[in-house]
């Protein structure tokens, strides 16, 4: 699996994600406004917004909140106004990052991500120094139950993904950017809801890392991830399950 993928693994086996719901929906939130201010309110004409539906259903946000955030998107209701940004950075051992922000500040924003990345062993990039080892990609989870791996690929095939990967506690099917949604409503029309569905950036090749570095890396992953501005973040880690888990432990 990719840095990310396992990242996230791990995240879940932990319980991280329940722990975070209400700073994963606020993160959604922000992303639905954005989304229907660029684009309007309705799904079916708007692409980044359907994608992003597609997450908050799979977190099980509140129908609410997601037509409060559509509303501020489109004026309906009294909003704030966000500036995208992506940084570039690199972690401990050379690890690339790529961090994607939503923010109404950018000045505050950059310190804070640049003090983030200096306190745990990183560095802030120039653009584009990391981004061209990184491509775009759909990536749809689901939990394993009673079906095996080849019926997995089979149907992931089936349903227009490009592969599965069989590791771990869930499945990671990998699809292309544009073919996220009708895959993953095809896995839920045979029964197979996914629990997480969005668009990565997933990178072509790793790096690997333990030790001192791996703990490092995992430490400024989290803190990173936990920024109130961050919608999210991708790296080239490559760390084995068990010294990952380990090293979240320390």
């Amino acid at each position: 699996m990719s840095g990310h993928s396992k990242w996230s693994t791990i995240k879940r086996k932990k319980g991280a994600a329940d722990a975070k719901r209400g700073k994963v929906f606020s993160k959604l939130a922000k992303e639905i406004t954005v989304a229907a201010k660029m684009g309007g309110g309705d799904p079916t004409m708007n692409p980044r917004l359907r994608t992003v539906l597609l997450a908050a259903r799979a977190e099980n946000m509140p129908k609410d909140n997601i037509d409060k955030a559509i509303k501020k998107g489109t004026g309906e209701l009294p909003g704030v106004s966000y500036d995208e940004v992506r940084y570039e950075g690199y972690a401990a051992g050379g690890v690339a990052l790529i961090i994607d922000v939503l923010t109404d500040n950018r000045n505050r924003t950059v310190a804070e991500i640049r003090h983030l990345l200096a306190k745990h062993g990183g560095s802030m990039a120039e653009n584009g120094a990391v981004t061209w080892n990184f491509e775009n990609k759909g990536l749809i989870t689901i939990a394993k139950g009673t079906l095996s791996d080849d019926d997995m690929f089979e149907k992931a095939v089936e349903a227009g993904a490009e592969d599965v990967d069989t590791e771990g506690d869930s499945f990671e099917i990998t699809t292309g950017p544009q073919d996220l949604h009708s895959v993953a409503e095809a896995l839920e029309a045979m029964g197979l809801k996914p629990e997480s569905a969005e668009l990565v950036m997933q990178p072509k090749t790793t790096i690997a890392v333990e030790g001192k570095d791996a703990v490092q890396v995992l430490r400024l992953m989290d803190v990173l991830e936990d920024q109130d501005d961050t919608q999210n973040v991708y790296a080239n880690f490559d760390i084995s399950e068990e010294e990952m888990a380990a090293a979240m432990e320390t």
